[in-house]
């Protein structure tokens, strides 16, 4: 048996082949936690027409070509940030060679991964999934487990339009995963769990972002599917343990196949998965490789406060005599950017389904656009503006204009979604036409920021130069990726928002690349927090705009509620700051002065939830943000318990400052810190209300 070790001074992989078996995953070990893969599986596997299963089923794993793969070479090298493998593998029978990538980058505890297949025989082979990792999930020899696979949970999330990131734990034993008895028929169970996404709307429904964590082996993975289109992921059990697995598009789930002629080549979607000895670690490890992974850009660490006129404000009917009062409003509280919103090139007041040239409006700013571009320059802020680049109204001129092959089709025929047809970035013209609406807004205006929406999803995808359905939206989706790139590249100092209809679109290929993500549209602010909580599992705390909206009518508590949700992660302001009372517009000044004091804190952190996953109707709902020096905590009270206990593990035994960051001035909460146990015990002194902390460890207790 041959055996390789690889990785990095805080995460090492364990693999294992030789001339009959395929190379598996045998072991994994980080800094705090280590696992010995007792179901060894192929690394590599992937599903062909003429190949499938070697038992019928309609799981990613054991598939016939998976099994067959065998170890050819492999080579390590150094990569900028980091190192890289690459494992070399061939099937004679089915004339087919597979490159598995895996990447890891310095001081990170997480591994990338992608396959890429090549077809060396001399017919067609036809691609049905190709997953970019597989493996057990492993065990701790010497715990006494008796069920190791009921030993873990499953931590994953789901999404919908005004209810984003609804995360829950579960254990894997149960209706899941039934005791079978499996081992008395000899094979493997058929089943497994499957989640998916199979349009456009990478985030719309479930999540690409998953963990797993035993705490009898005190270990746990989490992982992310990095596409900004169709994904799946499976948990299974066989007779020898459990595995999972992390796929792109596939041929059952997303219409998805692809013909590979002699010589061609297919790379997978990339997956990346970490490694801790808990969950918050975990993410933690995830944190750290998106920081790492992400695009270079001045915004990173900058994190200018927005101010954007649309939630519970202007709602999409922007003029000059309501902006102009709100850009003073904003410049006067600390604001650094103003993005007019959606409605700036209407003139009709039907807007939905004409959009596509975005050319200004001439009747809702009788001076001129620029004259409102003006007015926020010189109130000292950078101007930004509202896209929906992707699509074009089915009442555009811009339809007449474009060729049927610049959008996505169905046997010849437009694809309509809500009265908008979809572009198509294959296509040149489809991409001419964006870079030109860009680089003319950048040019005419001195537009620096873009709010980037995307409120429709195409389905499948398209039939059009395409070997099917789902290889025209992933290349579509890919292409998509580069007009990103390419845009950055001629326009660095660009801050470009992500929004996708709320939260539809939230996939690392995305946020790898773009400055930040609202995270929802929700209009209620006692529904936001468990959204804002849940946001650092799915994105960087830095890059998550949850929205803070604060409104003249309200008290200054739930002011502060809301200026709170915006408070750890990527200020995000909206509301009528011109209409406001005095008293509500310094907690405002001060929720703006408060989030620039943070931002580098916030920028070099790894999230935890001390009150546990936020579910949607929990009174008190907590998020944690850990730095080497110190503790934030944000924690809303949504009325209807006095107090509440949180678990800081981490922070145990030493002695903690605990130093109200925000609102300074409203009545202080009581706070309990018990050094044994780990625990904060908070006492709201009002009802509705939120507090934000710092934690400052000082000393032994």
């Amino acid at each position: 048996m041959s055996k390789l070790s690889w990785g990095n001074p805080h995460f090492t992989l364990n693999f294992e082949w030789d001339s009959k078996q395929p190379i598996c995953l045998t072991g994994v070990s980080g800094d705090e936690a280590e696992l010995v893969i007792d179901h060894p599986m192929p690394a590599v596997e992937i599903l062909t027409a003429a190949g499938g299963h070697v038992a019928a089923s309609d799981r990613l794993s054991h598939t016939t070509v998976g099994a067959d793969l065998r170890y050819v070479s492999h080579k390590a090298l150094d990569i900028a940030g980091g190192t890289a493998l690459r494992i070399l593998l061939r099937s004679e029978r089915y004339s087919l060679e597979a490159a598995a990538d895996f990447e890891m980058l310095n001081g990170v505890a997480a591994v990338r991964s992608a396959v890429t297949v090549t077809n060396t025989g001399t017919g067609d082979v036809v691609l049905q999934a190709v997953p970019s990792w597989s493996a057990g999930f492993g065990i701790r020899p010497g715990t006494g487990v008796e069920d190791s696979f009921g030993s873990w949970e499953r931590i994953s999330g789901t999404s919908d339009w005004l209810g984003e990131g609804r995360w829950e734990r579960n254990s894997l034993r149960g209706s899941d995963f039934p005791e079978l008895g499996e081992d008395w028929t000899g094979h493997n169970p058929r089943g497994a769990m499957t989640v998916v996404s199979t349009g456009a709307w990478s985030t719309g429904k479930n999540l690409p972002v998953a963990a797993l964590e035993s705490r009898d082996f005190a270990a746990s993975w989490a992982w992310q599917i990095e596409h900004n289109g169709a994904w799946r992921w499976e948990i299974g059990e066989d007779t020898a343990g459990g595995y999972f697995t992390l796929s792109g598009p596939t041929d059952r789930d997303s219409s998805w196949t692809k013909v590979l002629a002699p010589g061609a080549s297919f790379t997978s979607v990339p997956a990346t998965v970490a490694f801790s000895s808990d969950f918050a670690g975990a993410m933690g490890e995830l944190t750290r490789f998106r920081r790492s992974a992400r695009r270079e850009h001045l915004d990173n660490s900058t994190l200018g406060a927005v101010f954007n006129d649309y939630m519970n404000t202007l709602n999409g009917d922007p003029t000059t005599e309501k902006l102009l009062p709100l850009i003073t409003a904003a410049a006067e509280v600390g604001a650094e950017i103003f993005c007019i919103d959606a409605g700036w090139y209407d003139d009709s007041g039907h807007w939905w389904d004409s959009v596509g040239e975005w050319l200004p409006s001439t009747t809702r700013f009788p001076g001129g656009l620029e004259l409102v571009v003006h007015a926020i320059k010189d109130a000292g802020l950078v101007p930004g503006l509202w896209l929906e680049p992707e699509v074009v109204g089915v009442r555009s001129p811009l339809a007449q204009v474009l060729p049927d092959e610049a959008f996505l089709q169905r046997h010849g025929q437009r694809l309509v979604e809500h009265g908008r047809y979809h572009l198509d970035l294959r296509h040149p013209a489809a991409v001419s036409h964006l870079d030109a609406v860009v680089d003319r807004l950048v040019k005419d205006f001195g537009i620096g920021f873009f709010k980037l929406d995307y409120n429709i999803d195409p389905g499948a995808g398209t039939d059009h130069n395409s070997d099917s359905l789902g290889d025209g939206l992933l290349e579509h989706n890919r292409a998509h990726l580069q007009w990103l790139d390419r845009m950055l590249d001629r326009h660095p100092g660009l801050v470009i928002e992500n929004c996708s209809s709320g939260a539809m679109r939230t996939d690392f290929a995305i946020l790898s690349r773009l400055a930040m993500q609202s995270t929802s549209d929700q209009q209620d602010f006692l529904k936001y927090p468990p959204i804002a909580a849940a946001a650092p599992l799915s994105m960087l705390p830095e890059q998550a705009a949850n929205w803070a909206y604060p409104q003249p009518e309200m008290s200054r508590e739930e002011v502060a509620f809301c200026l709170a949700t915006g408070l750890l992660g990527r200020f995000y302001l909206s509301g009528y700051l011109n209409r406001m009372p005095q008293q509500s517009l310094e907690l405002v000044r001060e929720a703006v002065v408060a989030s620039k004091t943070l931002r580098a804190d916030i920028s070099t952190s790894r999230p935890y939830w001390p009150a546990g996953l936020p579910a949607w109707t929990d009174p008190w709902v907590a998020l944690g943000l850990r730095s080497d020096a110190s503790d934030l905590l944000t924690l809303w009270n949504r009325g209807t318990m006095a107090e509440t206990q949180l678990a800081i593990p981490h922070l145990a035994g030493r002695k903690v400052r605990i130093e109200t960051v925000f609102p300074v001035d409203l009545p202080q909460w009581e706070t309990t810190w018990d050094p044994t146990e780990g625990t904060l015990t908070v006492a709201a002194t009002t009802g509705i209300s939120a507090r934000t902390f710092r934690l400052t460890p000082d000393g032994p207790a």
